[in-house]
C-alpha cells in the first residue's frame, strides 16, 4: 500500500504543478511568469517545483504538451453521439464551437502564438498536434458516414477542414480578434446548425 503512495502523489504533485502553471502562464505570459508564483499556486516550495521542472523553460514545454492533449477530450467524447448524419456532425460542431469559445482557449492559442519566436519547435508542435486532434476527430465522423453512406467526399480531410472552417470564423478568430472573453452574437447552437446545413447541402448523399 504504502509502496504505491508515493508515486501516486508524486503524481498527483505534478498535475497540481501543470495546472498552477498553465494559470500562470496563460494569466501573465511566458515573460512575466515566475517560478516562485508557480510554486505558490501549486502549494510546493520553489525547490519542489525545480525538481520536477528545472527550468521555466521546460516548464512551459510541457505544459504546452500537456495543453494538447487535454484540449480534443471534449470533441473526441462527441464522437460517442449516436444518431444520423445531422445528429452526429451537429454534435462535433458543437463541441468544437464550445471548445473554440472559451476564453482559456483563445488564451492559449494567442500564447503559444506570441512565444513563437523563442519556442519556435513548441509551437509548430502546438499547432500541428491541434489540427491533427482537433481535425482527425472530424475526419473520423465523415469518414464514418461515407461508410454507411449518409455523406459522399472524396476527400474527407479537405470535408472535415471546410466544416470546422465555418465554424473558426465566428468562435476562435473573433476571440483572437475582440478578446479571449468576446463571445458570437448568435447562439453557438444557431450557428453549428448553420454550418451543418450547409456541409450536408455539399456532401450530403
Amino acid at each position: 500500500m504504502l509502496i504505491g503512495a508515493g508515486p501516486n502523489r508524486s503524481e498527483r504533485k505534478k498535475a497540481e504543478i501543470l495546472t498552477a502553471a498553465r494559470g500562470v502562464f496563460l494569466k501573465e505570459g511566458y515573460s512575466a511568469a515566475g517560478m516562485e508564483v508557480v510554486a505558490r499556486m501549486a502549494s510546493v516550495s520553489t525547490a519542489t517545483l525545480y525538481a520536477y521542472y528545472p527550468s521555466k523553460a521546460k516548464l512551459f514545454e510541457i505544459v504546452v504538451h500537456d495543453t494538447v492533449r487535454l484540449m480534443a477530450e471534449p470533441v473526441r467524447e462527441s464522437l460517442k453521439v449516436q444518431g444520423d448524419a445531422r445528429a452526429r456532425l451537429t454534435a462535433l460542431a458543437l463541441a468544437y464551437a464550445t471548445f473554440m469559445t472559451e476564453p482559456a482557449t483563445r488564451a492559449i492559442f494567442r500564447m503559444v502564438t506570441s512565444e513563437r519566436r523563442r519556442f519556435e519547435a513548441i509551437a509548430d508542435h502546438f499547432l500541428k498536434s491541434a489540427h491533427q486532434e482537433l481535425g482527425g476527430a472530424a475526419i473520423e465522423v465523415i469518414e464514418s458516414l461515407i461508410e454507411t453512406g449518409e455523406l459522399t467526399a472524396a476527400q474527407p480531410a479537405w470535408a472535415a477542414g471546410q466544416l470546422l472552417g465555418m465554424l473558426d470564423h465566428p468562435t476562435l478568430v473573433l476571440g483572437l480578434a475582440a478578446g479571449d472573453e468576446a463571445q458570437p452574437n448568435r447562439p453557438l447552437a444557431e450557428i453549428c446548425a448553420d454550418a451543418v446545413e450547409t456541409f450536408l447541402a455539399r456532401y450530403g448523399a
